[in-house]
């Protein structure tokens, strides 16, 4: 425990004197209370919500880098939810993940003092931007997915549509056009711009993709979510609009410092 008035270090998550109620209004974490890591869901330790896994992020403790001259644990992301020990888990949102950064929840849970990255967000949003270029990869390689607007349009319409992936800097217009007739019946995702998304395919630029129904599309899905989660725009679980998709209105622009919503 750091001395009073002492100054702390800002990569240091600390374990506060007094525990400071939630931003949301949630009850502060409860160290003496460890959630069983089994079952679908699992609490947010800032919200105090129980979500579906795939919409959170699971993190883990590991020791800092001797370097560091100090006895202290780190955490550390776990995006494929596979690393041993017990995980702490946050919504993946990007005002939920600032708040624990900033206001002790990890050393609360940790019932430690804790290393934190100042870099965490983008760090989860690269982390999660390669996950969704790899399953898009996946897809492809596996003849599960499309690209360009002739050839996708001829799934979508023939309905072998699981997914519709868009680039986020695709026209509006031209991304409305594309869903015409379909708006509302498949779900839209858009986590990747043009020229990563024409990347996965062998081109310069892509805008408009199509994957078929299962596992694959899926995950697409559930990872697109959580990255838009985490940078801070709309998504089909917290906002209105197309159901199943995380980017319902190609004019959506990120929730950058939105407050916490209790009980979201």
């Amino acid at each position: 425990m750091p001395k009073a008035g002492r100054r702390r270090r800002a990569t240091t998550d600390a374990l506060p004197e007094q525990d400071e109620p939630a931003q949301n209004g949630a009850e502060p974490d409860a160290p003496d209370q460890e959630e069983s890591e089994s079952g679908p869901l699992r609490r947010c330790i800032v919200t105090r919500e129980r979500r579906p896994k795939e919409r959170m992020i699971r993190f883990v403790l590991r020791p800092a880098d001797p370097a560091a001259g100090r006895k202290l644990v780190e955490v550390v992301p776990d995006l494929a939810a596979t690393l041993p020990g017990r995980g702490i888990w946050l919504s993946a949102l990007r005002d939920v993940v600032e708040t624990a950064r900033l206001r002790g929840a990890f050393a609360r849970a940790a019932r430690c003092p804790v290393m934190v990255s100042p870099d965490l967000t983008s760090d989860l949003v690269a982390g999660l931007t390669r996950r969704v270029v790899e399953t898009m990869g996946l897809a492809r390689r596996a003849g599960q997915a499309v690209a360009g607007y002739g050839k996708a349009r001829e799934w979508l319409d023939g309905g072998r549509a699981g997914l519709v992936v868009q680039a986020s800097d695709g026209s509006p217009e031209e991304r409305q056009r594309f869903l015409s007739g379909w708006r509302g019946r498949v779900p839209v995702v858009a986590p990747l711009d043009a020229s990563q998304l024409g990347g996965v395919f062998g081109r310069d630029h892509a805008v408009h993709v199509v994957l078929q129904p299962g596992r694959l599309a899926e995950r697409m899905r559930m990872e697109s979510e959580r990255l838009d989660g985490v940078r801070g725009i709309p998504t089909a679980a917290d906002s209105p609009g197309v159901p199943g998709s995380m980017t319902a209105d190609p004019t959506a622009v990120p929730r950058v410092g939105r407050e916490i919503q209790a009980g979201r």
